[in-house]
């Protein structure tokens, strides 16, 4: 899989999820979203690019979800 496509589809959700007025609600919709419709190793490459690249290309809100809820993917 591409990583900067995943990187887009995650920005993408976290740019919906970033409308809702409570953040801390929103950064765990962004996670569990991940978690529910991902595949294991899609997951798994995007907190390996995480790991590798700091998220690079991630909007803030994303890379806040994924660092906050690590352990939920």
């Amino acid at each position: 899989m591409n990583t900067s496509n995943l990187v887009c589809m995650a920005n993408r959700i976290g740019q919906f999820f970033a409308s809702m007025p409570d953040r801390d609600e929103a950064l765990m919709g962004i996670a569990q979203h991940i978690q529910r419709f991902w595949e294991r190793r899609m997951r798994a490459e995007l907190l390996a690019h995480l790991e590798s690249n700091h998220g690079e290309g991630l909007d803030a809100i994303t890379l806040d979800a994924l660092r906050a809820h690590r352990d939920l993917l």
